[in-house]
């Protein structure tokens, strides 16, 4: 049987390998996409570009919120959605508006 020592020092003789392999095939398999994707004419945006499909048409992106609260001395501002930085959070937010 193996001692604890030994298991330790061949998985990291393994971790290595592993390492040293997909770095090989890495490029291989971004060459093999990218002439596919040249071959079939693809774009980044048919494959999802990271956004949501929705009935095969990407997603529209969502329009940002406007600032409603603007802290006087840094100028950060906050939309009024989600959990408040911390130059607002417990204080009166009135004072904070932006005029508009």
């Amino acid at each position: 049987m193996s001692s604890y020592k030994e298991l330790l020092a061949q998985r990291e003789k393994l971790e290595k390998q592993i390492e040293e392999a997909k770095s090989r095939e890495y490029a291989e398999v971004l060459n093999e996409i990218k002439q596919k994707m040249a071959d079939y004419g693809i774009s980044l945006s048919e494959l999802g570009g990271g956004r949501a499909v929705k009935g095969g048409k990407a997603a529209r992106p969502r329009a940002g919120v406007a600032p409603k609260y603007r802290d006087p001395e840094s100028g950060s501002t906050w939309s009024g959605r989600g959990k408040p930085p911390r130059w607002i959070a417990g204080l009166d937010r009135e004072k904070f508006l932006i005029e508009k």
